[in-house]
């Protein structure tokens, strides 16, 4: 899987982390840059801290070390990489909701649905005062 190639990634709070190309290339904004020859001196990723970059950058390699699951006979590959995204998503609300931020900033489409699908099913049949509490919206319900 490892290329030849580095990208370097700017993160918010100052850390630069450099990636395999391939793995940079998961994100369609970070390919639009790479495409248009703008990588060179790193790319700037304001939106994204190191520790949710270390986090998105474990789900691309992953996912681009994957057998793609039309490669294979059968549908264990597939699986396990489901099982594996599902054990990715077990984590606290913040970094959750700071996943869905930046994976729609990057343009991770398989990232962004798998985060927005985890908090759908973590919400699922919650009452509006339990939805108001999780994700802590303040609401007036005297007016």
């Amino acid at each position: 899987m490892s290329t030849s190639r580095k990208i370097t990634l700017k993160c918010s709070d100052g850390e630069a982390l450099e990636v395999d190309e391939a793995v940079a290339l998961e994100s369609q904004m970070i390919k639009k840059i790479i495409k248009d020859d703008c990588a060179d001196n790193g790319i700037l990723l304001p939106e994204v801290t190191s520790k949710i970059l270390y986090k998105i950058i474990e789900y691309c390699k992953k996912h681009v070390e994957s057998p793609k699951s039309n490669d294979c006979a059968t549908g264990a590959v597939g699986d396990d990489l489901k099982a594996w995204d599902a054990e990715f998503v077990k984590v606290d609300q913040d970094t959750l909701f700071d996943l869905i931020l930046a994976a729609n900033c990057l343009n991770i489409k398989s990232l962004l649905d798998l985060t927005c699908q985890t908090v759908l099913g973590l919400t699922d049949g919650k009452t509006f005062e339990e939805l108001v509490k999780w994700y802590n919206i303040k609401v007036d319900l005297e007016k």
